[in-house]
């Protein structure tokens, strides 16, 4: 049909979204390849198309960044296609390399960490369908035929899982996909609508992903409960808040919302609670204090390969979001909104550094290590200028490779029940892993902002930016909050070395390659960060948000 009556179609440009086509379409292909490969092939072939669509997005992003090309709108406006979204998606698909790695990793544990059969209630049940699967997988075919059929239907289905709990569940690679594609559209989306949509497609994997531990099954099955739920409420804040935004806009687009906010007649309660109940969602999910309340177990109860991805890279999606939200849609009304914000932060960093002073588990320790930071990256997103805006981005790149990499290492000291992360565990590790205590050290003060880390260069841009924008009080609180904070950081050093191990302590396992690779590449992106962190920066400084 041609003419004045002929439908218009939205042009769409194929190249400026490639990065999320690809994860996206990657993940439908993995759900494919996840029902139809057989059993023995189809970890080596997840891992490996999981990391391909990985690279082949990141080559995607690099294309698009140094070809030129300018910002655009796409998919009817629904995504912005910008310096800040592609910086963003160059930071996410580069931290889901070591993620993955660490996720695929099967040095330590048989099948790796997480569970064979979902359903098992305890490690002893999974013990058991273990040494079920070494003996199916061990004896002939004929008789692993002869157990799966006929009247042994009972005895072929616990040869099953006893062969997937071998070979390792290969479920987590889409699951992964699937939590990275709505990442890249949360923090590039335009549009409240499709914000929320692509909240929903990261959250629903990292629920699944957070009970799927093979040890302490119901510490992980708590934590995927208490994040489901605490994340169902944050989505009904979001969607309360978008409601009232679209009735105060008569749009859903953060360039009509701030149009609208700069000159309209209708009540400004509207918008002010829309956007107060919208920045309780997005707070929830960066782990901003006090609405951080589900890290801290999530943190301890998930499998630490899953909580490194998600230490890293949903905080960096959430402060994406937060950033094009409040610069967009509420960049004109920034006087209106700054005070609270700064309650906020401050809040946050100190609840981060007083209560992670009382923590006795390392992975709790860093969750609200994570808290704390939350208020760090706060004060570049409320700078509202072009350096808060580099040096918020520039900072979430420097944490998710340390934290991605400081997990790496967490999940090498064990015990005869799994990880060892009560912090007496940790005592004399100087003395026994001489290499791994070292590198702890190096990641714990870079999170303290030490000089010659990218911590000390990353709070250095945040707070800068903040001190240009008049926000002097809030960098002095964050300052006293850092020299708190660097107490827990230190305290656990001094146990590694200035303590002697237990006679039946854990012991330091030997890293299979994937978390080698993993935790080698976030120590070197920490220290080249801290050292010459010139052409991440320079990169940083000429972006900005279309709208």
């Amino acid at each position: 049909m041609t003419g004045p009556l002929a439908p218009a179609f939205p042009t769409v440009d194929y190249g400026a979204i490639a990065p999320v086509l690809i994860v996206l379409g990657g993940a439908c292909v993995s759900v494919l390849l996840e029902a139809l490969l057989p059993w023995r092939s189809r970890g080596r072939v997840q891992l490996g198309l999981t990391l391909t669509i990985v690279v082949v997005g990141l080559l995607a992003v690099i294309v698009r960044a140094t070809s030129g090309a300018p910002a655009v709108t796409t998919l009817s406006g629904a995504l912005a296609v910008d310096g800040p979204s592609l910086f963003l998606w160059g930071t996410l698909l580069a931290l889901a390399v070591p993620s993955v790695l660490l996720l695929a990793d099967r040095s330590v544990e048989p099948g790796g960490a997480f569970v064979a059969d979902p359903i098992a209630l305890g490690e002893a049940e999974e013990k058991e369908r273990v040494a079920v699967g070494a003996r199916s997988g061990g004896g002939s075919s004929g008789r692993a035929r002869a157990g799966g059929s006929g009247g042994s239907g009972r005895d072929g289905s616990r040869n099953r899982r006893g062969r997937d709990a071998v070979a390792g569940q290969t479920e987590v690679y889409p699951l992964v996909l699937f939590a990275l594609g709505g990442m890249l559209v949360f923090c590039a989306a335009d549009d409240l609508l499709t914000m929320f949509i692509a909240l929903e497609v990261l959250s629903l994997p990292l629920y699944l992903l957070c009970g799927l531990a093979r040890r302490r099954r119901l510490m992980s099955q708590e934590s995927a409960v208490k994040y489901f739920l605490l994340g169902a409420f944050s989505s009904a804040f979001f969607l309360y808040g978008l409601a009232l935004l679209y009735g105060y806009a008569d749009s859903v687009k953060l360039t009509d919302i701030s149009q609208a906010a700069a000159g309209s007649l209708r009540p400004d309660s509207l918008l002010f609670g829309g956007l107060a109940l919208l920045v309780v969602g997005l707070l929830f999910k960066a782990s901003v204090g006090p609405f951080h309340t589900w890290t801290p177990d999530v943190y301890q109860g998930a499998p630490t390969s899953v909580t490194a991805f998600m230490a890293a890279c949903t905080k960096v999606a959430a402060f994406g979001a937060i950033l094009r939200v409040l610069t967009v849609a509420f960049g004109s009304t920034v006087w209106e909104w700054r005070g609270v914000l700064w309650a906020v932060a401050i809040v946050s960093m100190v609840v981060g550094a007083v209560l992670g002073l009382t923590q006795t588990d390392v992975k709790r320790m860093i969750a609200y290590s994570s808290v704390a930071h939350a208020g760090f990256l706060l004060l570049g997103a409320m700078a509202i200028t072009p350096a808060g805006l580099s040096a918020t981005l520039f900072y979430l790149l420097a944490y998710g490779f340390t934290t991605v990499a400081l997990f790496g290492l967490v999940s090498l000291v064990r015990g005869s029940d799994g990880e060892a992360t009560h912090l007496s565990a940790w005592a004399g590790l100087g003395k026994r892993s001489p290499v791994v205590a070292a590198a702890v050290t190096f990641l714990m003060l870079a999170l303290a902002g030490i000089p010659l880390t990218s911590g000390f260069t990353a709070k250095f841009a945040v707070f800068s930016a903040a001190l240009a924008d008049g926000m002097t009080p809030l960098v002095i609180v964050a300052l006293v909050v850092s020299a708190v904070a660097a107490f827990f950081y230190l305290r656990l050093i001094v146990l590694m070395y200035f303590s002697e191990p237990a006679a039946d302590g854990p012991t330091v396992s030997v890293p299979g390659p994937f978390t080698t690779v993993a935790i080698t590449l976030g120590v070197v992106v920490t220290l080249l960060l801290g050292v010459v962190p010139t052409a991440v920066l320079g990169w940083a400084d000429g972006l900005s948000f279309l709208g």
